[in-house]
């Protein structure tokens, strides 16, 4: 009897420190992932527009499609990556992070610049659909799964970064939570907005009462507002979040004087409002910085990738094509 009590003890031990781990798991999934909401907030802005010009029925068939292309990119190719360069190079998790921060500011900047100085004649093939529906539905598919990969990356890498030094299956668990939990919120919110202008129309087409047509007209003529809002909460997102990194890597790497003027000015302002406010003036301060300095760098990216990154990897790419 005694040897049973003591194996029933010896269990409930070992619950207790599984529990546990679940939840350090669970509590460094979460700030990882809050480390990643700029990116995580791109990828919900983005997404969007892969359904535009379909058929009703086909929206959310088509993003669980990219769903399922999400988790596939973060748990068979990112998540391996990322525990490879933190276990055997981490010193390049620093320049990664940078490459990846500076993408996110070349992306916001270059959205920023095509509002200023919109082209004469552009064509988004996302709203211009024509043609075999299941071969445009497949192209469409393949485009958001690559895109997704580049935002993904992001976000793993910045996940990675934000984990506390653990050992390898501690962090193999983390990503994978990271990379469930954000693919899940994402999609999920997308899956939700596509499909509110329809509820919208169901609501003014089937409702009894006048609240409930009334509510539903609001819906139908206020998503595509409410789209454009997401998008321009992207677009600052990313410039903010990228900015941050690349700030905070230089500094990492040695260059601080960006850092410590971003540093000392939010300490300033912070200063200045009193203790009620201090805080939130600091980070506020901080996060406008780091945006400034993002967009600035973004708009130094923008004729770096079209003249010199874009035709070097179209002329490779040719290469690779003209050998096949």
């Amino acid at each position: 009897m005694s040897g049973l009590l003591a194996l029933l003890d010896d269990v409930a031990g070992i619950a207790k420190v599984a529990a546990a781990s679940v939840d350090d798991v669970a509590a460094q999934a979460a700030k990882a992932g809050a480390k990643a909401a700029g990116a995580v907030i791109d990828d919900a802005a983005v997404a969007p527009k892969y359904v535009t010009g379909f058929a009703p029925a086909r929206e959310l068939p088509i993003v669980g499609k990219i769903a399922w292309g999400s988790v596939r990119n973060k748990l068979l190719i990112l998540l391996p990556l990322g525990l490879l360069l933190s276990n055997f190079a981490p010193w390049a998790i620093t320049p990664l992070l940078m490459l990846g921060g500076s993408y996110l500011c070349f992306e916001g900047a270059e959205k920023i610049w095509h509002v200023l100085f919109p082209h004469d004649h552009v064509i988004d093939a996302a709203e211009h659909v024509e043609g075999d529906p299941t071969h445009l539905e497949e192209q469409k598919v393949a485009g958001a799964i690559k895109t997704d990969f580049i935002l993904s990356a992001e976000i793993m890498t910045i996940s990675l970064a934000a984990i506390p030094a653990s050992n390898f299956w501690m962090e193999a668990a983390v990503l994978a939570v990271v990379a469930i939990g954000i693919t899940v919120v994402v999609y999920g919110s997308v899956a939700i907005l596509v499909k509110m202008d329809d509820l919208g129309l169901r609501m003014v087409e089937r409702g009894r009462l006048g609240l409930t047509r009334a509510v539903g007209g609001g819906l139908v003529k206020g998503m595509p507002k409410f789209m454009k809002g997401l998008t321009i909460v992207g677009t600052a997102a990313m410039l903010w979040v990228g900015g941050n990194i690349v700030v905070h890597g230089l500094n990492d790497l040695g260059w601080h004087p960006i850092y410590d003027f971003i540093h000392h000015l939010s300490e300033v302002v912070a200063h200045g409002v009193g203790a009620a406010w201090a805080g939130f003036a600091g980070w506020a301060t901080t996060a406008a910085l780091d945006g400034v300095f993002g967009l600035v760098w973004g708009i130094v990216l923008i004729p770096l990738s079209t003249r010199v990154i874009g035709p070097a990897v179209s002329a490779v790419m040719g290469k690779k094509t003209a050998g096949h």
